[in-house]
């Protein structure tokens, strides 16, 4: 019968395999298979991420960024597998909405950005140019549903940190809540409750 078909995978998820292998050859290539990470490996940890969003349901764009995300290094993982100042390179293998996505989570000062990034005048400053923006709505929905898929898969791979920062980042997601999407919500609340 019909309903017992296996269901074809959502179309923008098939669309987006295809992307997949040279992303992870290039991150590959740039050492992320041999760069520790809290969560094992810096590539176990980004493909782990890509997942947890496609999970929830993320549009292609935001799972590539997923992917990605800490190619330019971050405020809390210094280690970078490209240069900033070269977004081409990333544009090129991911396209211009995902890397405008990494660039933006890449640059974030998370200590004076996060406090207010659900506040829809909340400033938020760039930490490669230290200019202090008003990202729209969209963007800013973007950067809460990739932070809470990156620090979850962390507290779920590494207990000791789960202990030591789980209340903090259950409070900050909380206070993030209307940026995060349902499957996010709930799985802040399943990992850090």
């Amino acid at each position: 019968m019909l309903r017992d078909r296996p269901r074809d995978p959502e179309p923008d998820v098939a669309d987006e395999e295809p992307r997949i292998a040279p992303v992870v050859e290039r991150l590959a290539s740039r050492g992320a298979a041999e760069i520790a990470h809290p969560g094992g490996t810096l590539l176990a940890h980004l493909e782990r991420v890509h997942a947890l969003l496609a999970e929830w349901g993320a549009r292609p764009a935001l799972r590539l960024a997923g992917l990605c995300h800490a190619y330019y290094g971050t405020d809390g993982f210094a280690t970078a597998l490209g240069d900033p100042d070269h977004r081409d390179e990333l544009t090129a293998l991911i396209g211009e909405e995902a890397e405008g996505i990494v660039h933006f989570y890449a640059g974030c000062d998370r200590r004076f950005s996060h406090p207010g990034l659900a506040d829809p005048a909340g400033p938020f400053r760039d930490r490669f140019t230290g200019a202090v923006l008003q990202p729209p709505l969209s963007l800013r929905r973007d950067f809460a549903e990739l932070t809470a898929a990156n620090e979850l898969d962390v507290m779920r791979a590494n207990p000791e940190l789960h202990a030591r920062y789980g209340a903090e980042l259950l409070d900050l997601f909380t206070s993030w809540r209307a940026l995060l999407s349902v499957p996010a919500w709930q799985a802040v609340r399943a990992t850090l409750r």
